[in-house]
């Protein structure tokens, strides 16, 4: 009998103090909204026996005099993120190089792709793990996740315990903070998929040209022999041809995969993949769409170049359940359908709202933008809502600290005023979906947009119960 699968709750090496216990070493980071120092005094309540700092790092008299007391073991370097990452592998016991770890990365479709992959190789026959936005995985043990890519303590306790349960295969995404943070530093990827590259996150990255010479550092990563597959079809991603195979649904590939994908339907994702000068044909029931054709050959692709069967695949395609919040449908009381996904930029509102717009004649779309990110792309994601919908309701989404009627403005200022009539502003998040359910019929899809699979909305600094899906299931 095996034996459950758990992560430990404190770690040897830790950068937050919740998870520091007797013994550790913490690393006092200083981050972009708060700073690591502030929590030395607290980390050594909680057990901390090492504290690592920036070399510049100077303490106050008080916080000097406790740190004597206590006898507490003061290492100064460089870079506090790198250094996090190198102590954690090594308290791991480097779990990293006793495992075969795919890196999913693109600005759209790594969720969808990665839980795809595992599925695929899991069904295969292989023992595997997730790490993604939406949870993580072990052996089918489901964790949370707070971020896409997680701090490097975590990321290398979850690989331990990987390893003790004789994990074989871990897909994981990779954003690309993760790689300017150093948060995935010294992990050799065995296989590396970009899926795709739009605006996105230039509230972090100074410049798009930024945000891509981000992601491209994951090839700094890929081992010797690695596969690597680029979509081919992106613009930005095919510049990177010379690192990989290609993938495409448009061009025939002699040396890479390419695809045909039938016409969009509500219910399924049908492809005809060439590889090989030969034609496989397969069939995702759970997903529709070009865009998840486009997850659906990537992941594919993959499995081809780990050389798993085609029978394998096919099964697995077949029996995929979905992602959680990733266009997950509901059918309403009313003979409405509602759609759940988690598009939040102009490339994926485009992508999700063309998909949709070709299944009804009445589309309601209610989204908001998140505060304190990018707002460069919320006029943006007005103006694409407005041009494909017709009737697009405003609302909130994680103000933050940001007035959410400001953030509406922003969205507003994108959409052409003789689109104002299709415009209704309705902040409280809930009311906006209860009333887009009243304005619907038997014909309509209402697309929520924007939180996915989060179960809470972030205002101030409080994290608040929210669920989409809740609200939507009383209806």
């Amino acid at each position: 009998m095996t034996s459950p699968i758990s992560l430990p709750i404190t770690f040897p090496v830790a950068c937050h103090t919740d998870n520091v216990g007797y013994g550790s070493t913490f690393v006092a980071i200083e981050g972009y909204a708060d700073n690591g120092i502030r929590y030395i005094k607290k980390a050594i309540e909680n057990g901390a026996h090492t504290i690592v700092v920036h070399h510049t790092t100077e303490f106050d008299d008080e916080l000097f005099k406790y740190l004597e007391k206590n006898a507490i073991v003061i290492k100064k370097v460089d870079n506090t993120r790198k250094e996090l990452a190198l102590l954690s592998a090594q308290a791991a016991d480097y779990p990293a190089q006793k495992l075969k770890i795919i890196g999913i990365t693109g600005t759209k479709g790594k969720t969808t792709t990665s839980f795809l992959l595992e599925h695929i190789l899991s069904k295969a026959g292989y023992k595997t793990a997730l790490l993604s936005s939406a949870h993580n995985k072990i052996c089918g043990t489901i964790f949370p996740a707070t971020l896409t890519t997680p701090q490097p303590d975590y990321l290398h306790q979850f690989l331990k315990v990987c390893v003790e349960h004789d994990v074989e295969y871990v897909v994981m995404e990779v954003a690309a903070q993760a790689l300017t943070l150093h948060r995935v530093e010294g992990i050799i990827f065995s296989g590396i998929i970009f899926t795709n590259f739009s605006h996105e996150h230039l509230e972090f990255y100074p410049t798009l040209q930024d945000y891509f010479n981000a992601k491209v550092m994951i090839f700094n990563q890929a081992a010797p022999h690695a596969s690597i597959l680029i979509n081919a079809d992106d613009t930005q991603c095919a510049t990177l041809l010379a690192y990989a195979k290609p993938y495409s649904l448009k061009e025939i590939i002699d040396n890479g995969f390419c695809g045909l994908h039938s016409a969009s339907q509500m219910n399924s994702v049908e492809i005809t993949i060439n590889y090989c000068k030969n034609n496989m044909s397969f069939t995702c029931p759970k997903l529709f769409g070009t865009y998840n054709a486009y997850n659906v050959l990537a992941a594919t692709s993959m499995a081809l170049a780990l050389n798993i069967s085609l029978n394998a695949i096919d099964n697995a395609l077949q029996s995929f359940g979905g992602v959680p919040g990733r266009l997950q449908k509901y059918i309403l009381r009313n003979g409405a359908h509602c759609f759940i996904d988690y598009a939040h930029n102009p490339e994926s509102f485009s992508a999700v709202l063309i998909t949709l717009r070709a299944l009804t004649p009445h589309l309601v779309v209610v989204f908001g933008a998140g505060g304190g990110k990018d707002k460069i792309k919320r006029p943006m994601m007005g103006a694409i809502a407005a041009q494909i919908a017709d009737l697009i309701i405003i609302t909130s989404d994680n103000p933050r600290l940001e007035d959410v009627s400001a953030i509406v403005d922003d969205i507003k200022k994108g959409i052409d005023g003789v689109m104002f009539n299709k415009v209704i502003v309705e902040l409280d998040r809930k009311k906006a979906i209860e009333y887009a359910y009243q304005l619907s019929n038997q014909n309509s899809i209402i697309a929520l947009l924007g939180k996915g699979p989060d179960e809470y909305q972030i205002v101030g600094t409080e994290k608040i119960y929210f669920s989409e899906r809740a609200i939507i299931e009383k209806l």
